[in-house]
């Protein structure tokens, strides 16, 4: 498969090596300095981009994709504000793109235990829940985008939690998200409930970027033939 890299930090270099490893070309990288590059004849030949780039600059590089009939494998986070305009311009316009907040199958196995945990706990109230997150210091947006993914699957199975909110600052239906960012530890997501006699966590720890990137390149591999708003539950059928 032919695969362009949008973005060539940390990941993009780690994303090349596994897609290299699984048999795939690496026909076009594009990065700050190149951009004029999306209309190479080596990025148009691409089956799929897989993008992991800025939050600033994530929309428009998705929207460019889209004007030139290229799948999108999205790993960008903090850009969700313009969620609901990527997902009008991919359905009307019958592109392809998929995101995950997070593309580690452990983390995203994880992520359905806290749904099913958060579903019992929801009949337990003298429980309390918060979620912890650290990551490396040169990560953009804060809290995680996999956190707030885990806070919005909390909030959807636990009636008496309304919101989450950064730090200790809220009310009882408030959901806190404490956020560390030290080292280069690439990434710990923690969710404790907590009651006056004891505490149940649950914990995902990335051991370096390799789990996101293989399963990145497998999203590409999933993707490529077809169309729509895609997920990893779309690909790991939970």
């Amino acid at each position: 498969m032919k695969l362009a890299l949008i973005g060539y930090g940390k990941m993009g270099h780690v994303i090349e090596e596994i897609a290299n490893e699984r048999g795939h070309t690496i026909v076009s990288i594009i990065d700050i300095n190149n951009q004029v590059d999306f209309d190479s004849p080596q990025f148009l030949s691409a089956d799929v981009a897989i993008e992991f780039s800025q939050p600033e600059s994530a929309f428009e590089n998705y929207r460019k994709c889209f004007e030139r009939n290229i799948a999108v494998v999205a790993g960008t986070t903090g850009w969700l504000a313009q969620w609901d305009e990527i997902k009008k311009l991919c359905i009307e316009g019958n592109h392809t793109f998929f995101y995950a907040s997070n593309y580690s199958i452990g983390m995203n196995i994880f992520s359905t235990i806290n749904k099913y945990l958060a579903q019992i706990m929801d009949h337990f109230p003298a429980f309390d829940v918060r979620l912890e997150e650290t990551h490396h210091i040169h990560k953009m947006d804060s809290p995680s985008g996999t956190a707030i993914t885990l806070a919005e699957h909390i909030l959807e199975n636990i009636d008496r939690k309304k919101r989450w909110i950064e730090g200790l600052k809220g009310t009882s239906e408030d959901l806190p998200i404490f956020s560390i960012r030290e080292g280069e530890v690439p990434g710990i997501h923690e969710v404790i409930y907590e009651s006056d006699v004891d505490a149940i966590r649950i914990q995902h720890s990335a051991k370096n970027r390799k789990g996101l990137a293989l399963g990145a390149v497998l999203a590409a591999e999933f993707v490529k033939g077809k169309k729509g708003f895609l997920s990893m539950n779309d690909m790991l059928d939970f």
